[in-house]
């Protein structure tokens, strides 16, 4: 590896560790702000989405476009059902507003998968349960 990449690589690496470290005259508050600094999207928003839909199997995720995409999840309790969601961060900002899930569900009817309806208190309950999290991480950041 040649030299002026080598540099460029270690940078790129720590910058994440710099805003981490805590340095001289960094403020507690400068360390739990609201936008995001070595991502795309807000980095709490981020984090509590990956805890929340970690007992799922993940698809894709893009951390710079703030989208992240489970596969098919089959609750052990339910066999004959199943589930994928996704979560899309709209803004570096932790903002109710700035989080969007969707959820598919099916059903298996005679051996075939139908999509069946989802209630929107469940959408909002993920969605609540995101932020929640995405909130505790932040007022961590702030006492930590």
């Amino acid at each position: 590896m040649n030299r002026p990449l080598l540099i460029a690589l270690l940078a790129t690496l720590a910058l994440p560790m710099a805003a981490c470290s805590g340095g001289k005259g960094r403020v507690a508050g400068d360390l739990a702000a609201s936008k995001v600094t070595t991502i795309g999207v807000n980095s709490y928003l981020w984090r509590a989405s990956l805890d929340t839909l970690s007992f799922m199997p993940m698809a894709q995720t893009d951390s710079n476009g703030g989208v992240i995409v489970t596969d098919w999840y089959v609750n052990p309790a339910v066999p004959t059902e199943r589930t994928k969601v996704t979560v899309t961060i709209l803004d570096q900002d932790l903002r109710a507003d700035a989080l969007r899930v969707a959820q598919i569900r099916q059903v298996n009817q005679g051996g075939q998968w139908v999509e069946a309806p989802v209630t929107a208190a469940t959408v909002q309950k993920l969605e609540d349960i995101i932020l929640t999290r995405a909130r505790d991480l932040r007022r961590g950041a702030i006492t930590g």
